[in-house]
């Protein structure tokens, strides 16, 4: 049986659809059957950082309303065989998600697939919590600022309470602490609040922490999800985090500030 894993925040712009292609790139890098729906419908991103959009026909939308059958509108990776994904409509409303219609998609997708990656639109809208309603798993991902932190937190609130799993009163949503656009200097500066801080304030276990890097903007604009960069701090951090969440134990890189010797201190120096 599949498992469903919802990629979720409640503050847009901390990297949730980077964060969902690169988890479900790197969860498929290792072996495992997986497929990534978008559920941002009327914006529609994740075929973008995917590198998909000239090939997307059908969408999740013309699926539930029978426009077309889920083989159609699945798109099979090229670069990564046990890899599809399932795009969102960029015309319809997002009232043309329903529940059942979702619930079929997923009953049908886990006859065939290990994980099935829910990419959620942020906030608590109607997409966000049909993206984390079936979830069995959920990778919250937030930023090291107050807004960012305070809404993950709401969002853990609607986990425990609205999800599929706490309606009928089953083993509650499994939580992981996806950090993005870390920056340990400026932590130490006081800009950026400390991991500890967010961890006291969520009390969930920390998954990940991805850097502060260019390599992120990089990869979205190639269509090229960032995880695939092997040589980038944060392309590394991603493949860590799926280690992790798979089971292996793997210590946290990338959460102190580089100590600058004197020909950076002189010159500078940007992360990868």
């Amino acid at each position: 049986m599949a498992q469903v894993v919802v990629v979720t925040s409640g503050k847009g712009g901390v990297g949730k659809t980077t964060s969902s292609a690169a988890f479900a790139t790197g969860l498929a890098q290792r072996g495992k059957k997986t497929v990534v729906i978008d559920f941002d419908v009327g914006l529609r991103n994740l075929d973008l950082i995917m590198g998909v959009e000239r090939r997307v026909v059908f969408d999740i939308v013309n699926v539930i309303q029978g426009e077309a059958r889920l083989n159609q509108a699945l798109i099979r990776d090229k670069r990564v065989d046990s890899l599809s994904i399932l795009p969102a409509s960029q015309t319809r409303d997002k009232d043309a998600l329903t529940r059942d219609g979702v619930a079929k998609i997923i009953e049908e997708l886990s006859k065939e697939f290990d994980y099935i990656l829910c990419d959620s639109p942020a906030g608590i809208e109607k997409g966000a919590l049909l993206a984390l309603y079936f979830a069995d798993q959920a990778i919250v991902v937030t930023n090291p600022e107050v807004s960012s932190v305070r809404d993950s937190d709401r969002i853990l609130g609607v986990l425990q309470s609205r999800s599929k799993r706490a309606e009928e009163k089953k083993d509650p949503v499994k939580e992981h602490l996806l950090v993005t656009r870390f920056d340990p200097a400026r932590v130490e500066r006081g800009e950026m609040l400390k991991l500890e801080d967010i961890q006291e304030i969520l009390s969930i276990p920390l998954l990940g922490v991805i850097p502060e890097s260019e390599s992120v903007l990089k990869a979205s604009n190639t269509g090229t999800p960032v995880i695939m960069d092997a040589e980038s701090l944060a392309g590394q951090a991603y493949a860590d985090a799926v280690a992790r969440f798979l089971g292996e134990d793997r210590p946290h890189r990338f959460i102190e500030a580089e100590k600058k010797g004197l020909f950076k201190r002189l010159f500078g120096g940007r992360a990868a």
